[in-house]
């Protein structure tokens, strides 16, 4: 019983203390509530100075004759004691009052919600004083990137290539004549804000169902949504506000952009989903329209960027593709933030066999000379460190791949600033040969690694 008393008194002292903190807290700068609360208390004043200058000063006579009144009976038990008592009550019916308005508003803005309100606007200011991020990419790397981004920066913008035309995208994409909703689906539900069982009913994907086998509901109702107002651009500012999205998603551009790609071999391959399974290396990638127009949010954000990421994802067909659209290039080349190339963890057959770090620059650069351009838009690397042996790597190397070499002092031979990180998910245990493991990017980890490196260019450049 008396473990358990204690135990009791503890939780009502922390509890306290907590309560004490949180009070605290609400006189921290930038809040924008303290300035409010005063403007609010101040038109209080001046609304009953108001009414009794308009009552010709009589309720101002009954208030100060009350007040003297109360305050002679006050005294006479003793100021030393009175005065205290007085301004302790004051103080607590103050902070009672803040307490339970606070609370209420709580409850009824996020009424499931455990973090308190003060934590929530502490945390809002922290994202909104973030970097201005831009990500380039698509597939499953750039939304790992951007959920683990989110918990960093409210200020994100992710460019997504809409080349898809595999899976659903691509079913979607041949029967309603809309661009391919998936890897801006993929981003939206990442950069989400709202309750995950919104998020999960976003990315369902039908198991059965005629029709509907395959798809996603999240790509459905994106093109429905692209129906109704005619763009496929204000159906995802629409799906934004239902996801209450932490940034923008723009697609690279708004043309309807088919991937083609020439191999060493001579062969010509049509079509992204054709394109990641070459079984030849690829010399030339280019696309149907040529030189697409870029959005202008997309240059918008580019223009205001402090750090401008590409990748992880897919070399050919996540990376590159935005990288055919001109008028992003130029946008790029014009800015002065530092500007990141991620790369990928394991080779991918048909599309990067055999390539390292230098390899999958190289590509980038021989993109880029391709529509004209010259300049290294990409002369930082984020890398992953040596993996460790395990039936992950085995398991990746009985499919054809391999791991991402990375040439440290051939890289920063050619001017490259190369930042080395671990960057992988959890290990997975073989079960026999059951074993179904992956290798891919761990977003807390790749989004410490890049603001890692952002800090440190931001002080380089303070400095």
């Amino acid at each position: 019983m008396r473990q358990r008393a204690g135990d009791q008194t503890g939780s009502r002292r922390g509890e306290l203390v907590d309560r004490s903190r949180r009070a605290v807290q609400w006189l921290q700068p930038g809040l924008v509530v303290k300035r409010w609360v005063l403007t609010s208390a101040l038109g209080f004043v001046l609304a009953l100075l108001g009414a009794a200058i308009w009552a010709d000063l009589k309720p101002i006579y009954w208030t100060l004759t009350t007040i003297d009144d109360l305050l002679r009976v006050l005294a006479g038990a003793g100021r030393e004691f009175t005065g205290p008592l007085v301004l302790l009550v004051g103080i607590g019916l103050v902070l009672l009052g803040q307490s339970r308005s606070f609370g209420s508003i709580q409850r009824a803005l996020a009424p499931q919600k455990d973090t308190a309100l003060v934590d929530a606007l502490l945390a809002q200011r922290r994202l909104n004083r973030g970097p201005n991020i831009v990500a380039i990419g698509g597939g499953t790397g750039l939304s790992t990137l951007l959920s683990g981004l989110k918990r960093y920066s409210g200020n994100l913008t992710a460019i997504v290539t809409v080349a898809d035309d595999g899976g659903s995208s691509g079913v979607l994409r041949r029967e309603l004549g809309v661009q391919p909703p998936g890897d801006i689906r993929n981003c939206l539900a990442a950069l989400a804000r709202e309750e995950p069982l919104l998020t999960r009913l976003f990315q369902y994907r039908f198991t059965a169902g005629g029709g509907l086998e395959g798809h996603s509901f999240g790509n459905l109702f994106l093109s429905a949504l692209t129906a109704i107002t005619g763009n496929l651009e204000t159906a995802i500012t629409a799906s934004s506000k239902v996801l209450a999205v932490q940034g923008q998603v723009v697609p690279a551009t708004s043309a309807d952009v088919r991937l083609w790609a020439e191999l060493e071999n001579g062969e010509r391959l049509e079509g992204e989903s054709n394109i990641g399974e070459a079984q030849s290396p690829i010399v030339r990638l280019g696309c149907t329209p040529p030189r697409p127009a870029a959005l202008p949010r997309a240059l918008e954000a580019i223009a205001n960027a402090d750090l401008i990421v590409l990748g992880p994802g897919s070399l050919y067909t996540s990376l590159l593709p935005n990288l055919l659209v001109p008028e992003l290039v130029e946008a790029i080349g014009r800015s002065h933030a530092p500007r990141l190339y991620i790369c990928n963890l394991m080779t991918q057959p048909g599309e990067t066999d055999g390539l390292d770090v230098n390899g999958h620059l190289r590509a980038i650069e021989s993109q880029l000379a391709s529509i004209g351009i010259q300049q290294r838009l990409f002369d930082s690397v984020l890398a992953q460190d040596a993996l460790p042996a395990g039936p992950e790597l085995d398991y990746y190397r009985s499919k054809g791949a391999e791991p991402v070499d990375c040439d440290l002092d051939g890289l920063h031979e050619q001017g490259y600033r190369v930042m080395l990180a671990s960057m992988q998910g959890p290990q997975q245990r073989s079960q026999g040969r059951d074993f179904k493991g992956t290798l891919r990017h761990d977003s807390r980890s790749l989004a410490l690694a890049v603001m890692r490196f952002y800090r440190a260019k931001a002080k380089r450049q303070n400095d």
